[in-house]
């Protein structure tokens, strides 16, 4: 496994002054820009660079073959393997079908969710690093990972100007 950046994390008091600092960042190139703020922030993911999630498109899939598989598996133990005629209603009654093939959608769906966040971000991890309690409260961090040719006096000061009230360097 490939050894892990040190890290330059601006702590920060305001929202907005993040946001700006994390968006200079990025237009400066700098690459897999991370925050961590006490609360969610619009616009955060698209300041830092993140790009559109795959989970949901596993979600869908797994949604349609959850549904698909449930409509089937009613056609087969009520139309095929075990044919009765209820009420004179043909074997196909699919009005019938609905509610088991749409909760069926919803479970494979939801299970399949489940197992893809995991995988996409990488859980369960060991203990997490704490890099300020503040975070937590009131506080908001903007973490640049000091790659190979980047100066850690050059982001410091970048991170300062930019309206960090702190700069803390990270190793691990």
């Amino acid at each position: 496994m490939a050894e892990p950046l040190p890290r330059m994390v601006g702590i920060f008091s305001d929202p907005d002054v993040v946001l700006e600092a994390a968006s200079r960042a990025k237009s400066r190139g700098w690459q897999s820009l991370d925050m961590i703020t006490p609360y969610p922030l619009h616009g955060a993911e698209h300041a830092i660079g993140l790009k559109k999630s795959w989970v949901p498109w596993v979600t869908l899939v797994a949604g349609l073959l959850g549904a698909v598989g449930g409509y089937y598996l009613q056609h087969w133990t009520l139309a095929v393997d075990w044919s009765l005629n209820i009420g004179g209603k043909p074997p196909v009654a699919w009005q019938a079908y609905v509610p088991i093939t749409f909760e069926c959608g919803i479970l494979v769906g939801g299970i399949s969710t489940f197992i893809a966040m995991l995988i996409a971000a990488k859980l369960p991890k060991g203990r997490p690093v704490i890099l300020d309690p503040r975070l937590t409260n009131d506080h908001f961090a903007l973490i640049v990972p000091v790659g190979h040719g980047m100066d850690r006096d050059e982001v410091s000061r970048f991170l300062t100007d930019n309206g960090a009230e702190e700069v803390q360097h990270v190793e691990s």
